[in-house]
């Protein structure tokens, strides 16, 4: 018998995700023990383990996958053929919708002959000062929404974006986003964008920890930050990156304001369900349900609760986004289940999270 940590590493799924498809019934454990809960598996189950991770990869719904393991079983190879071929052409014909799709944006992009953010706005070196508590609390409020995927190195790093007397730090990895701001003195030219990688972010947060302004210098692809006699600097990320002032105007959503440490603690002790994602690569995760009530406060939903104007959302994400607001009050925002959830800090509106809902299987 291999336990579930075992059968994780051997079969190539996560311990979340073997979980979730005890639950769907896709690949049961061979025993659960009744007083602890922990699961058993047979040996003959790696091998569905390792055809459902494959399959997963692959982008297979449950539903096939529940077929292909059925005819896996029982050697029915007929059956497992006609679902594999099947998928296939559905991967097949999507692909090629896409590749029209995206010759259609190709063009008008080029029509359009203009990035989505222009990170190159100053053409002089641009210099401020900021102090460094703001600067720290700032970076500290973005950090954990910087993407780390390498198909998407524009996202790898934190946006600087410096206009008039405030200095905003961006960050996204598609699903959440993090805007925080600090006022800085010195800059009267035009506004200046660079995109800072993360190692570098996190070189600038060590320095900022005194009391005293730290300096920051943007002169052509070189980015410095200097704190009294130190110093830390390198190259800029040459990427575009999205344009974020597109998503600071959402519609109004039904807005409360909460206790940080008891919602959080409402989220760490109350029910969860496990998404489905359909992502290739990606496993199911821990999902929250959140509803506005009429008295204005936000509840975590019980399991069987499906209300239409429930929002899914990430756990994890959104205790990040609670950690970030560093608020003993902050303000939830949630509009309808396809929009992003907001966690903004009620006394300063222009630091804020997003978070992209989670679609709700009922």
């Amino acid at each position: 018998m291999r336990s579930i940590g075992e059968m994780a590493r051997e079969g190539g799924l996560g311990v979340s995700a073997l979980r979730f498809y005890d639950r769907a019934g896709v690949l049961v454990p061979a025993w659960v023990d009744p007083v602890s809960g922990y699961r058993w598996y047979e040996p003959g189950q790696l091998e569905e383990a390792r055809l459902l991770a494959r399959l997963r990869r692959a982008g297979m719904p449950l539903a096939d996958i529940r077929l292909v393991l059925a005819g896996w079983a029982g050697a029915d190879t007929g059956l497992v053929r006609g679902l594999l071929e099947a998928h296939l052409r559905r991967l097949e014909l999507g692909l090629s919708d896409a590749r029209g799709e995206f010759s259609t944006l190709r063009a008008l992009l080029d029509r359009r002959e203009k990035p989505m953010t222009s990170l190159r706005t100053a053409t002089a070196a641009t210099r401020v000062s900021v102090a460094a508590p703001d600067f720290a609390t700032a970076l500290d409020a973005v950090r954990f929404a910087a993407g780390t995927d390498p198909e998407l190195p524009m996202l790898g790093g934190v946006l600087f974006d410096i206009e008039g007397e405030e200095l905003r730090v961006v960050a996204t990895d598609r699903y959440r986003m993090a805007v925080a701001r600090a006022r800085v003195t010195g800059h009267g030219g035009p506004r200046a964008q660079v995109l800072v990688p993360l190692p570098l972010v996190d070189a600038m947060r060590a320095l900022s920890t005194g009391d005293e302004p730290v300096r920051l210098t943007v002169d052509g692809d070189r980015v410095t930050l200097e704190a009294g006699d130190r110093q830390t600097a390198g190259r800029s990320l040459d990427h575009e990156f999205p344009d974020y002032r597109r998503l600071m105007h959402l519609p109004a959503g039904r807005r409360a304001h909460i206790d940080s440490a008891a919602f959080r603690a409402a989220l760490e002790n109350g029910p969860v369900r496990t998404s489905e994602t359909t992502e290739p690569g990606s496993e199911p995760h821990d999902l929250s349900v959140l509803r506005v009530t009429d008295g204005g406060t936000v509840v975590v939903c019980d399991e069987g609760d499906d209300d239409p104007d429930n929002v899914g959302v990430n756990r994890e994400f959104l205790l990040h986004a609670l950690t970030a607001g560093a608020r003993d009050e902050l303000v939830v925002e949630l509009g309808a289940p396809t929009a992003p959830l907001a966690v903004r800090r009620p006394d300063d509106e222009g630091a804020f999270s997003l978070l992209m809902p989670v679609r709700l299987e009922n």
